[in-house]
């Protein structure tokens, strides 16, 4: 594998360097990631996974939930372990993706030598190892880095699951976050054997009916401010049945009103139990709507962040149109 010309802090050369001697020293892991995973997390804990096997090491993936319906094509995704609890945290506790400990929604990790590894801002730096790189567009980025400190060998399977971190957190490379890294990266996943058109369609075009009847339902009454700024979407259990999809359903529909040239940010509030919502929302360009997330507990990147809060529906509307309109007038 050849190394990537760009440039990495002397401090954050450390990091890895120890990341990797930790990594060195022990022999069983257990892997895990945020609830609700998505591609960049399934993908970052499974490039690591198969990264790990090739230096001889046990390796479990345990996530609270199951990857989201279009990963489920891609090597190793059957093989992760969907549970509350761990007994055994084994020699070391790979947390990706995670705010805080309790944020991967898996009990027991506390018990292990944890290593944690994230990219958001407001990591809460819980582990025995801390890496942290905001600079990162995505966690899929710094698992590339960690596999080339250890020497391991760039295979298809390690480059196709990088390549979906990356192609799915960065919004199909949408997003601010994205620099020359990105793209070195990408191009030695495809050197090893990515398809990125097959990638793109199994991820992207592998709906079902009741997926695109539940994103018609959903679009036909998402809400515009007076400005046509801010698109407001929102979903419960009786749209859902109504349209015979599910919640894994709706994953990327957020995405779309950003297509309109006039809108520049979208709430999306998913009803998870009454009077408690989860919210995720997007931006353009400069637009920090993870400044509004942060208000809420949550976080996330500056185009792309969420949250949970409770309330009432009408109430919660009214409260993040105002922080999100104020965050889109910041940004003029």
């Amino acid at each position: 594998m050849s190394p990537l010309t760009m440039s990495t802090t002397a401090t954050e050369s450390a990091t890895v360097a120890q990341v990797a001697a930790e990594i060195r020293t022990r022999q069983r892991f257990v892997l895990t990631c945020h609830v609700r995973p998505d591609g960049d997390a399934i993908g970052s804990e499974l490039a690591m996974a198969y990264a790990l096997r090739h230096l001889g090491k046990q390796v479990r993936v345990v996530n609270r939930d199951a990857a989201p319906p279009p990963l489920t094509v891609f090597p190793g995704v059957g093989d992760i372990e969907i549970a509350p609890q761990v007994d055994d945290p084994g020699d070391a506790v790979i947390v990706m993706e995670a705010g805080s400990l309790d944020r991967t929604g898996v009990g027991g990790l506390d018990r292990g030598f944890v290593i944690n590894i994230d990219h958001h801002i407001g990591n809460s730096l819980y582990g025995a190892v801390n890496w942290f790189d905001v600079s990162a567009a995505a966690c899929g980025e710094m698992v590339f880095t960690l596999i080339q400190e250890l020497g391991i060998p760039l295979s298809v399977e390690i480059a196709t699951h990088v390549y979906i971190a990356i192609l799915t957190d960065t919004g199909s490379f949408h997003y601010s976050s994205i620099s020359p890294r990105t793209f070195e990266i990408c191009k030695l996943c495809v050197e090893a054997g990515v398809d990125p058109p097959a990638v793109a369609r199994s991820i992207f075009d592998s709906n079902n009916l009741g997926r695109l009847k539940l994103f018609g339902a959903l679009l036909n009454d998402m809400e515009l401010d007076e400005s046509g700024r801010l698109a407001t979407l929102m979903v419960d259990e009786t749209l859902v049945t109504a349209n015979a999809g599910t919640y894994e359903d709706t994953e990327g529909l957020i995405n779309l009103p950003l297509t309109v040239k006039e809108i520049q940010a979208v709430v999306f509030f998913k009803e998870h139990g009454p009077d408690d919502w989860r919210v995720s929302m997007r931006s353009k360009g400069n637009i920090d709507i993870n400044a509004v997330a942060k208000e809420f507990g949550g976080g996330g990147h500056k185009n792309a962040s969420g949250c949970s809060a409770t309330g009432r529906l009408a109430d919660l509307k009214k409260t993040f149109r105002e922080k999100i309109l104020e965050q889109i007038d910041k940004a003029r």
